[in-house]
């Protein structure tokens, strides 16, 4: 291990797996304390639930449009995941509301700020939820109600904008749902290395509040 040349904070780590599991080596050198903030992460999930429904999503910014200075620092993806919360708390009080033991969900995540080839920023995601309350996104249309429309309107509430003027920035990769349970490693290898992208070293940058990294701390 080396210290990262941008942040002596971090170390870099070039490996084929994290505490047995694995990652995307092809990607690496990796950053250790991010691979540990998404171990703990998911950890933290399956230790509150037996199941867990995990999610990847990318958010990306408007081109055309213009935004604070403000929105293009960490404090949009604060904004982001509390907007989050504050919607599938919404979802579980409405759940209660018809059937009394519906289950409840605590927002876990894992989120990378990285910068592409023209310059522009964009944000990995990665979202863990009680497979119980959640187990699915639904259809990718806007205006239903599902969690691909949380995860729409909460993308607008961060930015600022409506939500037409955010429409198409919420992208979910091919295959980015996973369920994982406990004490059944196949879900969680997935889920792991998939997320694992997340935690690598390359196009990241540091300095002026636009942290690259953050993740659940509970």
């Amino acid at each position: 291990m080396i210290r990262h040349p941008s942040n002596t904070n971090l170390t870099l780590l070039n490996c084929e797996t994290y505490q047995g599991l694995p990652i995307q080596t092809e990607k690496g050198p990796f950053i250790r304390e991010y691979l540990e903030r998404l171990y703990q992460t998911v950890n933290r999930a399956l230790e509150q639930y037996a199941r867990v429904f995990a999610f990847r999503v990318d958010l990306r910014f408007p081109t055309g449009c213009d935004l604070s200075e403000e929105v293009y620092t960490s404090k949009v993806m604060r904004r982001f995941i509390d907007s989050l919360k504050a919607k599938v708390k919404h979802n579980r009080k409405r759940a209660r509301a018809a059937n009394r033991y519906a289950h409840d969900s605590t927002v876990r995540y894992v989120w990378t700020r990285e910068v592409g080839g023209h310059g522009r920023p964009h944000y990995h995601v990665a979202i863990l939820l009680n497979n119980d309350a959640f187990n699915t996104l639904g259809r990718f249309e806007i205006g239903r109600n599902n969690l691909f429309n949380d995860l729409h309107e909460a993308w607008a509430s961060a930015l600022g904008l409506s939500g037409e003027e955010v429409s198409g920035l919420v992208e979910i990769p091919p295959n980015s749902s996973y369920k994982l349970r406990r004490r059944e490693d196949l879900g969680i290898e997935a889920f792991f290395y998939r997320a694992s992208y997340l935690c690598k070293s390359a196009t990241k940058q540091y300095g002026n509040g636009r942290h690259g990294f953050g993740a659940s701390r509970h």
